[in-house]
């Protein structure tokens, strides 16, 4: 079966003009939309996004100041790039929508939930990033360049242009925003279905410990799952792995490997609410390595 295309388009919002992809999926589907990370495009979403865009109205804009959008007059903060794909989807006529957020989009995407709560149907959370671990910044260029080396060759073809157009002020504004946003605060006010992706081998993630020590503080229906070999950029590295988790997590299923894609996909039970599947069919576990 061959994977449906993005269609690329224009439109504007608040005088910006604003590059996004979309796939209207089959008649009735549920919109979605993935949410890039810091100082990239969309473009680096498409893999997965693309293998989603038959079953879902998909959605991946380059959001104001990222990518091939314009810029605004003043760089945007975590809040006003919430408001920002809140604006977005209005122009798209969307309400409600499941976001799939990497990195700096799951910031966004927490911001979105306590902004526009009566509009987020789910949250997907893949390599969340800009909290404590990642400061300060010479910390975070660090991680990044460890990052680097473990990601596939391909993904600096798509992120060393992005990285470029956005520049060097850019960068320095938004690392400034992201440390003072109440990222674990707004993470712990989530109350809606939330999956958290991790990869075994990113640099950018505190230890195991760590991570399921706040997940277990999230009164929600939570879910975390490893991907084994991934790193940071996990909706490029690993998109069938990803796609094939997301699916089950929409449609209230276990998640099981997929035995098509690379990596190995485990489930942490953390939190489980009545939104989630049992656990007698999943993969479950209580660490990697």
């Amino acid at each position: 079966m061959t994977t449906p295309a993005l269609a690329e388009r224009w439109t504007s919002n608040d005088g910006i003009k604003v590059f996004y992809r979309e796939s209207s999926g089959p008649p009735g589907a549920a919109p979605m939309m993935h949410l890039h990370g810091f100082g990239l495009s969309g473009r680096y979403l498409l893999p997965t996004a693309e293998l989603l865009a038959g079953e879902f109205r998909t959605l991946v804009p380059d959001l104001p100041g990222f990518g091939r959008s314009g810029r605004p007059r003043q760089p945007l903060d975590v809040p006003e790039l919430a408001q920002a794909a809140a604006a977005f989807l209005d122009d798209r006529g969307v309400e409600r929508v499941t976001l799939v957020g990497n990195s700096m989009g799951c910031a966004v995407i927490c911001e979105f939930a306590h902004l526009y709560p009566e509009r987020l149907e789910r949250a997907v959370l893949v390599a969340p990033a800009g909290g404590l671990h990642n400061q300060p910044l010479h910390r975070a260029l660090q991680q990044l360049a460890r990052d680097g080396i473990r990601e596939p060759l391909g993904l600096m073809q798509v992120a060393v242009p992005d990285y470029l157009r956005f520049g060097v002020p850019s960068t320095l504004r938004m690392f400034r925003a992201l440390t003072r946003y109440p990222a674990l605060d707004r993470l712990l006010q989530l109350h809606i279905p939330t999956l958290v992706v991790l990869g075994s081998a990113d640099p950018l993630m505190p230890a195991p410990p760590r991570v399921k020590e706040v997940a277990g503080q999230i009164d929600n229906s939570v879910l975390l799952v490893v991907i084994h070999g991934a790193a940071h950029a996990i909706n490029f590295s690993h998109p069938g792995e990803l796609a094939n988790v997301i699916r089950q997590f929409m449609a209230d299923e276990p998640i099981v490997d997929d035995p098509d894609s690379p990596g190995q996909a485990r489930v942490y039970e953390l939190h489980r609410g009545v939104h989630l599947p049992g656990l007698k069919d999943a993969q479950a576990d209580d660490g990697w390595s």
